[in-house]
């Protein structure tokens, strides 16, 4: 895996993937920024939620529940002064479909947390507390 990250003007950087993909990252104007993009650390945070809820999906699909949407609120919180890293996060899912097993969408996340995402795994090795629970949504 690889990635390219240019920097524009002020605090403002393009990154692009080993993929092709690219966004856009800039901070706040009190550091020089122009507010017209994501953070650098919300662009952790949203890749943690990103890759829970690709596993979690593909966790439910494989065990057939017939689920339509899935959406994660993420609530994090960091260190004082500097460096800042994360120190707590939680993960909250929410998950619709229709008849779907709480305890599958337990599962799913359970194992999610423990054995598949990587940016979870990486996060919990690094000190970082991650706690997650959920709610399912019937859908018809």
């Amino acid at each position: 895996m690889q990635a390219t990250v240019k920097w524009v003007d002020g605090v403002m950087f393009i990154a692009e993937s080993g993929s092709g993909h690219t966004v856009v990252m800039d901070g706040p104007p009190d550091h020089g920024g122009r507010d017209m993009a994501a953070r650098p650390m919300e662009m952790i945070l949203m890749g943690l939620g990103g890759c829970a809820s690709f596993d979690i999906v593909s966790i439910l699909k494989k065990s057939r529940q017939k689920v339509s949407a899935c959406r994660v609120e993420l609530q994090a919180e960091r260190a004082q002064g500097t460096p800042s890293p994360f120190t707590k996060i939680h993960l909250h899912f929410v998950v619709s479909g229709a008849a779907l097993k709480p305890i599958q969408v337990e599962r799913a996340v359970s194992l999610s947390a423990t054995k598949y995402c990587s940016a979870s795994i990486m996060l919990e090795a690094a000190g970082v507390t991650l706690t997650h629970d959920f709610e399912v949504v019937e859908v018809d």
